[in-house]
């Protein structure tokens, strides 16, 4: 068949059926992505005769005769498109999954198109940046700034950026067939029902099908019980899985996996998989599950043994405890808030789906190649399920395409792993769209009955919450939400009597996970809903409630125990300033809406404004671990190994620029490796917004213990004292002498000495990092439709190590989370299975949903972070669905306790409590 592809003619005939995204990149064209399989996200954009096309929706026999050109084509002689320069200049990316797909419709737009990018980059998502960066970036923005070499302080390009833009950088499927010689696919039968014994499983009928090798079910399991969630302990979470049961508790749970040459007989093969099932009663609400008499999900395991609390409960993890006398603190007060708030399940969403490769080499070692950000705890699993050692076991993670803490999880990676250890060949696995929304993990739904009281003078008296968390029909991540959510949230005020009762319940529903802020985005819907209604009562400003009552540098920070957290401290304190920047932003942002006419839109519409703020620990307990190695190589430039993963956080620019900083070099002078078992001892993840206090920690103590090293070598070739010898880009400046550092190189090889540093962090102490929101906002009360008019975030980061990076972290945090607070809801049916299993049913914001927040950052120097940074990763998101749900009370009266704030939920909320329009 002949088309042209990236102006070089091409006769190579597609597989019958293949849309041309397929097509495009079994003939190595990797730039184009996989996200969807239904033309809603754009990651998989190219052109035909020059018109942008989803090539996921495109057959490929129509591109006969025709011109496609696909990112890689973009550029010529070496000579970057000015779109990717532009892109580039604003850094319009984080992960950079998107980035190709957003680049090829972008490079189309003629001027005016570009002056509604709303409308017409509606058929390309990014779940990272929140669309300011590629608004910029389309527009020609350039957010570069000072360059300053590249150190702390400086907007320092990704490392990556050149590869992102160009379709080059290698995500986890991004791989060359020749490194995996005779690669097979996996695909895996699933659940229909939401409770069930597996009684047979007749697999002739696949196994006779052309290219199918094998067909794996529970008989083929190892028996060893685990946790798909991973940490640093893995006895922080149950053991309640295994690879493949004979009980399946979920609709969406494997049943059984079929191998094949193509992933088209592998699904031809699990199509023809007879089984039977003995239907047992399931338990779909959470309150029912804790009833007595209800069906146990996890019934048949030992409690103690797998550390659930009470399997004949349902009930996974519970937590009691009070700190004063709350009984008394109520009968104390002058108001008193008592209501109940529920949060939805919502799913990570990340472009690029879940997916591994596995295989055995000649010498019996497993390799598994990863979308992970835990590849060395998934390397500690793998061994632990399998009973393999250590060094029998590499894991790697490519760049990863989002992550959110969805890939905290060991998902993909066991299920390849077995087969690739009985088959001796590589097996891969890749989710389809449909199986990350029905069959990964989603953020915990939370039921919060919370009771709060003050007196008239705006004092706290009490603060009490009842917490219900649904974990689903497995416990991963169970214990650790509902601590980490009841923490901190109760923390951030002082107040003497406080209590919590919480637990977390199995249900036989898809299951919850890790997922950005840990718990705390639940439970400050919650409180901070309570402190706006505190202070409504007290006829106080909601923000001089909270001054009165937020937590202050020197005082400690209590949930429910007597006993502050030892190693938690405030290693600095911004949440003061935070409050003003907020406060100060709103009141200039009500002139200017005053100036737009934005406070007269018209009868029908009620304005009001809202406010909420959060703390979060900088690092989650009980040690969190990097090892760092850096070392000087012969042409004088600085490699840096580390354990951390890279999918959109930003990491590894923050690991170049501390170590520029320390060596005082240039950026574009380190390199980074990471993510990769085989390059430093240990690395507890990219999760828990640890990338920069405690990866970025290691990596600055080894860059010290760099420069302390070529300090001397170069003293004693210069014979000169260290102290009269300083580092200088590209060499050593010895008392006014210049000695390059290749020759530094050249001497310490020469004497024997090693040029190597490793640095290790533990996680601990910890400091909290503080977020401030503010919304200002127009509701029409006739119809319910909602419209933000200012949206402001005040962040507490410490040293801000690149601006323009964390400024991004920040508006991708909102963005999410507004999704989140609006519309995004992961919905059950009766039977039990997920309904909204495609894009285009469960909607995450596009261009036009995401208004531009203003960014602004407290400042501090935190005496526990490199270099005095702070974590800024997880936290932005937690403050925004309760100061919208204040902002929309504050403008129509109305409390909405429940979320999403979808307009029907608004419109028939108004309606119920007798909200009508102005006549």
């Amino acid at each position: 068949m002949a088309m042209e592809i990236n102006g070089t003619p091409h006769g190579n005939e597609p597989r019958p059926g293949a849309c041309l995204r397929t097509f495009l990149r079994e003939e190595g064209l990797l730039g184009v992505k996989k996200g969807c399989d239904g033309g809603d996200c754009g990651a998989c954009t190219v052109h035909v005769d020059g018109v942008p096309v989803h090539s996921c929706l495109y057959p490929a026999v129509r591109a006969e005769g025709k011109s496609v050109t696909t990112v890689e084509g973009l550029a010529g002689g070496g000579t970057l498109h000015p779109m990717q320069e532009q892109f580039l200049a604003a850094q319009g990316f984080q992960c950079g999954f998107c980035t190709a797909g957003m680049l090829m419709t972008a490079v189309t737009f003629d001027d005016a198109q570009k002056d509604n990018l709303p409308r017409n980059l509606k058929g390309n998502l990014c779940r990272c940046t929140g669309y300011r960066a590629i608004d910029d970036a389309v527009r020609g923005v350039s957010t570069d700034g000072p360059g300053r070499c590249g150190r702390v302080g400086a907007n320092a390009g990704a490392p990556a950026g050149p590869a992102v833009v160009t379709g080059t950088a290698r995500y986890t499927l991004d791989v060359d067939p020749a490194d995996y010689p005779g690669l097979l696919h996996l695909k895996l039968l699933r659940s229909p029902h939401a409770h069930a014994r597996i009684t047979s499983i007749d697999a002739s009928a696949a196994l006779a099908l052309p290219g199918v090798r094998a067909v794996f079910t529970h008989g083929d399991s190892p028996r060893q019980l685990f946790s798909t969630a991973q940490h640093e302990l893995f006895t922080d979470d149950p053991d309640d899985t295994l690879v493949l049961d004979s009980v399946v508790r979920h609709v969406g749970q494997r049943v059984a996996a079929v191998v094949a040459d193509s992933v088209q007989q592998a699904e031809a093969g699990v199509r023809a998989l007879v089984v039977d099932y003995e239907l047992l009663p399931a338990v779909l609400d959470p309150a029912e599950a804790l009833r007595p008499g209800a069906p146990a999900v996890h019934g048949d395991k030992d409690g103690a043994a797998a550390r659930i609390a009470d399997p004949a409960r349902n009930l996974v993890a519970e937590l009691h405890s009070e700190l004063g006398d709350v009984a008394a603190g109520l009968a104390a007060a002058d108001v008193v808030h008592q209501e109940t708030y529920t949060t939805q399940r919502v799913q990570h969403t990340a472009l690029e789906t879940h997916a591994s490769i596995a295989h055995v080499d000649d010498g019996g070692r497993l390799h598994v190649r990863s979308s992970t950000q835990t590849p060395f705890l998934t390397r500690r699993a793998l061994c632990r399920v399998f009973g393999l050692a250590e060094e029998d076991v590499h894991v790697v993670a490519g760049r990863v395409g989002g992550g959110f803490g969805g890939k905290q999880e060991m998902l993909t990676e066991d299920i390849v792993a077995l087969a690739a250890l009985a088959l001796r060949r590589p097996v891969q696995l890749e989710y389809t769209r449909t199986e990350q929304l029905t069959a990964s993990t989603t953020r915990h739904p939370f039921v919060i009955r919370i009771s709060a009281g003050a007196r008239r003078d705006g004092t706290l008296t009490a603060l009490a919450v009842d917490v219900l968390v649904n974990t689903g029909a497995y416990g991963n991540h169970a214990p650790g939400v509902m601590y980490h959510g009841c923490g901190e949230s109760l923390a951030v005020y002082q107040c003497a009597n406080k209590k919590v009762d919480a637990r977390s319940v199995y249900t036989n529903t898809v299951p919850a996970g890790a997922f950005r802020g840990y718990g705390l985005s639940q439970m400050f819907f919650a409180v901070e809903s309570a402190m706006d209604e505190l202070a409504a009562a007290l006829d106080l400003d909601p923000m001089e409630f909270r001054r009165r009552n937020m937590v202050r540098d020197g005082d400690p920070m209590l949930s429910t125990s007597p006993e502050p957290e030892e190693d938690v401290h405030f290693g600095s304190y911004g949440l003061d300033q935070c409050v003003e920047l907020v406060d100060d932003a709103l009141r200039r942002g009500a002139e200017r809406c005053r100036d737009a006419g934005l406070d007269r839109l018209g009868p029908d519409w009620a304005v009001g404004t809202g406010t909420a703020l959060s703390m979060i620990d900088t690092v989650p307990p009980r040690g969190h671990f990097a090892h760092t190695v850096l070392e000087l190589l012969a042409d004088g430039s600085f490699q840096v190994s580390v354990g951390t993963a890279e999918f959109g956080n930003g990491t590894t620019t923050v690991h170049a620029q501390l170590a520029a900083t320390a060596l005082n070099s240039r950026a574009e002078l380190i390199s980074v490796r990471q993510s990769d078992t085989a390059l430093t001892a240990h690395d507890t993840g990219a999760f828990g917004s640890t990338g920069t206090v405690v990866a970025g920690k290691a990596t600055l103590l080894a860059a010290q213990d760099l420069a302390g090293e070529i300090l001397k070598v170069a003293a004693d070739a210069a014979g000169a004292d260290v102290g009269e010898c300083a580092l200088v880009p590209g060499a050593v400046d010895c008392a006014g002498a210049l000695l390059p550092l290749t020759e530094v190189f050249e001497r310490a090889a020469a004497a024997g000495r090693s040029l190597r540093t490793d640095g290790r962090w533990g996680g601990t102490p910890r400091s909290v990092a503080f977020n401030v929101h503010g919304f200002r906002v127009a509701v029409n009360t006739g119809t319910g439709e909602l419209r933000i008019l200012q949206s402001v975030q005040a962040a507490d980061a410490g040293v801000v190590i690149n601006p323009r990076q964390c400024r991004g972290q920040i508006e991708g945090g909102i963005a999410q989370a507004l999704g989140a607070a609006l519309y995004e809801e992961v919905l059950v049916g009766d039977d039990g299975a997920v309904t909204t299993d495609i894009l285009r049913q469960y909607h995450i914001p596009t261009f036009a949903d995401v208004p531009r927040s203003e960014v602004y950052f407290a400042s501090t120097h935190d005496s526990l972070g490199p270099l005095g940074a702070k974590s800024m990763s997880e936290s932005p998101f937690n403050p925004v669905a309760p100061a919208l749900a204040n902002a929309i009370r504050d403008a129509t009266g109305v409390r909405f306790t429940r979320l999403p704030l979808a307009r029907d939920v608004i419109y028939l909320g108004l309606k119920a409590a007798g909200v009508v329009p102005a006549p």
